[in-house]
């Protein structure tokens, strides 16, 4: 595979899915004219770069993302500031019994989901399992195809709702995925961007999400 079709066979919805987080995070709205032009990654981190309209200033904004997090850990579950530091293990301030609870107040204060929470893996794979055998029962019994797959995707649902396992592990990684999620309200004013973050911000997206080498992630990858 040529560097510049690293994108190419990646299905074209979960880079619509993609595009819609990059929306978010950013603050930003494409117009189906803007991205029915974009073809390579480059034009869309220029896309990206056009569209936000902030002022540019300097300073990191995981950082800054951090001293955010710390002060909500430190007001909403009453744990001195000190002691919280970059590599402090989520299981610290986020135990088993009250992780739930804790991590809305967390999501209350800053004002955004921090999306950190999940169902335990084997509890997916069954799912997925029980989803797949129910579609191919639906060619011999509809009936119990269709009830399997309705119970399968109630399943998920509940699963998403009730699941307590971390998606990271540390304080200094959930502040990261933070700024990839919402990067604007991680700024300590979110009337600002550092321009210098974006494109590398976009790379470890991509990357993160579709599990590629950072190093193909050039100007002329190929996206649709």
């Amino acid at each position: 595979m040529k560097t510049d079709d690293v994108l190419e066979n990646i299905d074209s919805e979960d880079i619509d899915d993609l595009l819609t987080e990059i929306e978010k995070s950013f603050e930003i709205f494409f117009t189906d004219a803007e991205l029915s032009s974009i073809t390579t990654f480059g034009q869309l981190c220029d896309l990206v770069m056009e569209k936000i309209k902030l002022e540019n200033v300097d300073g990191c904004t995981t950082q800054q993302a951090f001293y955010k997090l710390r002060n909500a850990i430190s007001v909403t579950l009453e744990i001195d500031q000190k002691s919280i530091s970059t590599d402090l293990p989520l299981t610290v301030i986020l135990p088993h019994k009250e992780r739930r609870h804790r991590t809305k107040k967390l999501e209350r204060y800053l004002g955004f989901k921090l999306n950190v929470l999940s169902p335990p893996d084997w509890l997916i794979t069954t799912l997925m399992i029980v989803f797949v055998a129910s579609v191919g029962w639906l060619f011999m019994d509809a009936f119990i195809g269709t009830l399997g797959i309705l119970l399968a995707c109630s399943g998920f649902w509940f699963a998403q709702k009730v699941g307590k396992e971390l998606r990271v592990e540390t304080v200094g990684q959930l502040a990261k995925k933070i700024t990839k999620e919402n990067y604007v309200k991680s700024r300590r004013n979110p009337k600002t961007y550092n321009k210098n973050e974006v494109v590398n911000l976009l790379i470890g997206i991509f990357s993160e999400n579709f599990g590629l080498d950072k190093s193909k992630l050039t100007r002329e990858a190929r996206l649709f």
